[in-house]
């Protein structure tokens, strides 16, 4: 399954962050890497398209008080994600061979 470069980037922040992996913590893991904003509304977009293609599994957590109640949207990456995840960057490796910057 091919996977774009923003799916690969949540895909790798929910694995990262395993047990901690939610929205936000996702999120905040994105901006951090990557140095660009996130916005929610790209992120959960994802989030669904990811869970729809079987990449994740989504579930939903218990009610925090520092969220006032609100509770998390908990992410899994499934089996499938992570050889979907593990296949693009094998091919990104492959593809920057011999590639001024891949050797920097």
């Amino acid at each position: 399954m091919q996977l774009g470069e923003f799916e690969y980037l949540i895909l790798t922040a929910a694995a990262r962050l395993d047990a901690e992996a939610y929205g936000a913590a996702i999120r905040r893991e994105v901006e951090d890497v990557t140095g660009r904003v996130c916005s929610l509304g790209a992120l959960y977009t994802t989030l669904d398209r990811l869970e729809t293609k079987g990449l994740i599994k989504t579930t939903i957590g218990k009610a925090t008080p520092e969220r006032g109640g609100r509770p998390k949207r908990m992410v899994r990456v499934t089996a499938a994600g992570a050889k979907a995840a593990a296949d693009f960057y094998r091919i990104v490796i492959r593809v920057s061979r011999g590639v001024a910057w891949a050797t920097k």
